[in-house]
């Protein structure tokens, strides 16, 4: 007859042996999730958030978006002002999207004290990115916020920047179901699989 240790022995062998597998499959079964935090409300920055959200809703993963600061300006109704900003962007200079090949493969290596001086060098370089994406074919902000809706992201406003820039939640569109602090929203990143700050 098998004494106590030779039963446990026996019985961790067997844990051994089949607890890989079993983890590997609830691994396998799990769904992903992923947070973001978006921060930027400038053009070129809306389109990283969106794009990742988008993508991982279309891979069928579970995503949390949180908008604090000035990137809370990507969950009002209209964003179709939205700007680039060329001052200090080390992104800058971009090429021109009109124009022949040789013009349009030019650097246009503009010193940051001309762009901040210049009138309109904002527009003029957010004129040419919106250029630039209509060109190349790229979906824009507010097509990628809605592919982020249609998804099944949750977007979630930050509440605190909400009262510190006096914005209404009717400023926001319908979709915004939630609007919390950092407190509850670290809970959600600390167990996301991917979690982002841009």
């Amino acid at each position: 007859m098998a004494d106590a240790s030779d039963l446990d022995r026996l019985i961790n062998e067997r844990l051994d042996a089949l607890l890989p597998q079993k983890l590997a499959e609830l691994r396998a079964k799990q769904t992903p999730s992923m947070t973001i935090i978006a921060t930027k409300g400038t053009l070129d920055w809306a389109y990283p958030p969106f794009i990742l959200a988008s993508t991982a809703a279309a891979l069928g993963w579970n995503v949390s978006m949180f908008f604090t600061f000035y990137g809370l300006g990507l969950l009002r109704k209209d964003i179709s002002d939205l700007k680039v900003s060329p001052l200090g962007n080390p992104g800058m200079p971009m090429k021109m999207p009109f124009g022949p090949e040789w013009f349009k493969g030019i650097n246009w290596n503009i010193p940051n004290a001309v762009q901040g001086v210049v009138p309109g060098f904002e527009s003029m370089a957010t004129m040419l990115m919106k250029q630039t994406i209509h060109n190349k074919g790229v979906a824009g902000i507010e097509e990628l916020r809605t592919a982020c809706i249609e998804g099944g992201v949750n977007l979630i406003g930050c509440q605190m920047t909400v009262d510190l820039f006096g914005y209404k939640p009717e400023d926001f569109i319908v979709e915004v179901k939630e609007y919390c602090g950092a407190a509850t929203f670290l809970p959600m990143a600390r167990d996301a699989d991917v979690s982002l700050v841009i």
